[in-house]
């Protein structure tokens, strides 16, 4: 009897010490808009979708959570089938060659409106280091935050047409 005891213990004990764990991506609910402006008084705005990877997430353990996701470079969509077309050529995002843009995190902390998650983010073969402020409510993590494209080689070297810096909007939803 109490050798069944202390293996019902033991059970019990690994597995509250293993409260971080993987959640699925709701690659559905999941995406990144983007917004930039072009030729300096108009706005380009489109999506990302296909947004697949590993959250693991607790609230209470930050130092042992972690987010490894990635999204189709090719799902661009800006509404516009011409454009979307070129954006997927060798001078925007290069799909055939960078087929996924991704976002590794190295750390996540807690702030007073939210969390931040820092990590590094790989986009037309360059990494940098990003930091994300998000919010998460209702399984769902919404962050913003703004990068520099020629950072990663995309898009040339233009400033009228194409603006540098680009607004990502991103929401993933986990189950």
């Amino acid at each position: 009897m109490m050798k069944r005891f202390f293996i019902a213990a033991a059970i019990l004990l690994s597995i509250g010490s293993f409260k971080t764990y993987a959640q699925n991506i709701n690659s559905d609910a999941s995406f990144v808009e983007f917004s930039i402006s072009n030729m300096k008084f108009k706005t380009v705005e489109g999506t990302f979708k296909g947004m697949k990877g590993e959250v693991k997430f607790d609230i209470d353990d930050l130092v042992n959570s972690s987010m490894n996701v990635c999204i189709s470079s090719a799902s661009v969509n800006t509404g516009n089938e011409k454009r979307d077309e070129h954006l997927r050529k060798d001078d925007f995002f290069n799909c055939e060659k960078y087929p996924d843009i991704c976002f590794k995190s190295t750390s996540i902390t807690k702030e007073e409106n939210g969390f931040i998650v820092s990590g590094e983010m790989s986009l037309h073969g360059i990494t940098k280091q990003v930091e994300i402020p998000f919010n998460y409510s209702n399984n769902t993590f919404k962050g913003s935050f703004k990068i520099n494209r020629k950072d990663y080689g995309v898009g040339g070297n233009g400033t009228f047409m194409v603006g540098d810096e680009v607004t990502l909007n991103i929401t993933c939803k986990i189950e």
